[in-house]
């Protein structure tokens, strides 16, 4: 790959992840992207990107299993040029939406597996990589990025699953945060609110109401591109001194009004 920085985004070639992706490329990023789904079934939208000029990888891995993210690690390891941005983006709504009272452990656990179990796995090894290309050369610069939700902190019983798991990634930001803070290797979230993806377009009628009710201050749906834009500042070593903190991308959702 070129001598560009190089962002390894998990979930890139769809929804937010695309988004994010799309922004960084703009920026000049070049890109790894991962996903569940076969190459040739992204092909379209690895062009997008390469039209920016920027160079892309695809690499097919379910994060939810350790064999595909050791994999990953491996293949990463042969590219030419180091990671230099994690951008931990995957992640699934839950495959119904139930009661808390009526979820199953079977469904509870897929969820987990992919937005909390194989992100925080993924971390653990990109940050031991990231750990030693620091101790070789000082200057290479490094970082982390959530995306989690506002669904970290506002419940949703009828997808508490979904809830959990983002609560988790929130700690798991502060617990890598002040881990890798003597390297510094900051790492950040990023927490959407109502974004317009494929994950949301289900919902479509029920947010749209709610917007005309003035649910966020901004009143509209939420982009990829907002969160792009958010991560892409952040890639590009903007907000050097806030490791561990939370950047909201919510329109206003989140704050508190009379």
């Amino acid at each position: 790959m070129k001598n560009n920085k190089i962002a390894l985004i998990t979930g890139g070639a769809r929804g937010i992840g695309f988004g994010i992706a799309m922004e960084m490329a703009k920026a000049g990023f070049d890109l790894v992207l991962c996903g569940r789904k076969n190459q040739n079934e992204v092909e379209s939208r690895l062009i997008e990107l390469r039209n920016t000029g920027v160079q892309v990888i695809y690499s097919k891995c379910d994060i939810s299993s350790e064999s595909d993210r050791k994999k990953l690690i491996k293949d990463l390891k042969k590219v030419p040029g180091k990671i230099n941005i994690l951008v931990n983006n995957a992640g699934v709504a839950p495959r119904t939406r139930k009661d808390i009272m009526e979820i199953t452990e079977e469904d509870f656990n897929w969820l987990l597996n992919i937005n909390l179990t194989g992100p925080c796995f993924l971390t653990q090894e990109i940050a031991r990589w990231m750990i030693e290309l620091k101790k070789k050369n000082n200057t290479f610069d490094a970082s982390i990025i959530n995306v989690s939700s506002v669904s970290s902190s506002m419940a949703s019983i009828n997808r508490g699953e979904y809830c959990i798991s983002k609560a988790g990634i929130t700690m798991m930001t502060k617990l890598f945060a002040t881990r890798l803070g003597e390297y510094n290797i900051p790492v950040y979230e990023i927490q959407p609110g109502i974004i317009a993806t494929d994950m949301t377009s289900a919902v479509t009628e029920k947010y749209d109401k709610l917007f005309a009710r003035g649910i966020a201050i901004q009143n509209r749906w939420g982009l990829p591109e907002d969160v792009g834009k958010a991560a892409t500042a952040l890639a590009q070593g903007y907000f050097p001194y806030s490791t561990g903190q939370v950047i909201m991308v919510d329109g206003g959702l989140t704050v508190s009004r009379l």
